[in-house]
């Protein structure tokens, strides 16, 4: 692969960044979705491996508390290109997705127009074993659907700006062991997907929730780049552009690529399927989008808390990369179980992470759901 020197971050395009703080950003690129549409919603629960009902089977969802088909927590990723963070400015400097911090307020069903709008939150300076100098980027985006005058979900995401040549040669990442699968290996993970549990209609209580509880775990994976095509169908990606339309963007933002072996420009978001850029930008192999695993573990609090349960909020920080043949497990453990609230539904707060077959945890955070009382 062709190394390209990368941006450096200096002061005076941080100061250009930081007269936009607390600006609504716009950007001319168009949404992926603009719809809950019952495509939309399968594409994503196929893509994120999730069986949940309330997304497929219509008469089990219309006997649900929802009364129809809604859509999964996590879809508002592809109705905003922002929803992952705001990216903008330091030209030519590498992003990576850090984190997410959503709040659902009520779900939405299926067939519903929805908009969006991202405020640009906060530029804050941090040091890492990976990349040396690098910052967090913060922006607030909401969503809303037709005909309804406040927002059903908002989530605050950030980004990590990184000099590429920075985390090239720190190779924080470069005394990983790829994995190796033997069939009964594959077999056994075959079993774990056969037997994941999923609560369907029956009822949970948070009467019935004890602290210190361990859920049943969630299993993804073992990575590779099909799974992330499969994502990229239903996200819709932040740079993919084909042919013509390719080149139109890259007029509009020449930094907004890596060069392949032939010398022809990519989108930054290749490193997720093509090993050798991958490495590029200091990672080994190529890795999983952020959003992708945040889902994993947003479906692993669904299928627990069952059709009568709600996902209200989940904060998620993605640590390390989930490299391509990596196995994930997605876990959570009760933390806090609180009684009802003026609406009559317990609460449940959750301590949510996610860990490879190397005993590594790649993403941590928590959760908070609603539960019907007994």
């Amino acid at each position: 692969m062709t190394v390209q020197e990368s941006a450096k971050i200096t002061d005076g395009e941080l100061d250009r960044l930081r007269q936009k703080i607390g600006q609504v950003i716009k950007i001319s690129e168009v949404p992926y979705l603009t719809e809950t549409s019952r495509d939309a919603v399968r594409r994503w629960a196929l893509a994120t491996g999730d069986r949940n009902p309330l997304y497929f089977d219509e008469a089990a969802a219309t006997r649900s508390r929802y009364g129809g088909l809604i859509a999964p927590p996590c879809l508002p990723y592809a109705f905003s290109r922002l929803s992952i963070g705001y990216r903008g400015g330091l030209p030519g400097v590498h992003s990576m997705f850090g984190g997410s911090h959503w709040k659902w307020h009520r779900p939405v069903s299926v067939g519903k127009q929805v908009s969006h709008e991202t405020r640009f939150e906060d530029l804050i300076e941090l040091q890492g074993r990976f990349a040396g100098r690098m910052f967090r980027q913060v922006s607030l985006t909401t969503f809303t659907a037709e005909g309804e005058s406040s927002p059903f979900a908002e989530v605050r995401g950030w980004g990590m700006r990184v000099e590429r040549d920075t985390a090239r040669k720190k190779k924080k990442y470069q005394q990983t062991d790829p994995p190796s699968y033997s069939p009964a290996d594959i077999a056994a993970i075959a079993d774990e997907y056969a037997n994941e549990f999923i609560r369907g209609a029956d009822l949970l209580y948070w009467q019935d929730v004890e602290v210190g509880e361990r859920l049943p775990a969630t299993v993804r994976g073992p990575y590779t780049p099909t799974i992330a095509v499969a994502f990229e169908q239903a996200f819709g990606g932040l740079f993919i552009h084909a042919h013509g339309y390719w080149f139109d963007f890259l007029k509009q933002h020449p930094a907004g690529m890596i060069l392949n072996d032939f010398g022809v420009p990519e989108p930054p978001e290749a490193v997720h399927w093509d090993n050798a850029l991958a490495r590029g930008v200091g990672v080994p192999q190529a890795y999983d989008y952020g959003p992708e695993r945040i889902s994993w573990i947003a479906t692993t609090l669904t299928n627990w808390i069952g059709s009568e349960g709600f996902l209200e909020e989940l904060y998620c920080e993605i640590r390390r990369f989930n490299l391509v043949g990596d196995l994930t497990r997605c876990q959570a453990e009760v933390e806090n179980v609180l009684e009802p609230e003026a609406d009559g539904r317990g609460r449940v707060r959750l301590r949510v992470w996610a860990e490879n077959q190397r005993g590594e945890e790649t993403a941590k955070g928590w959760a908070v759901v609603s539960l019907p009382s007994r």
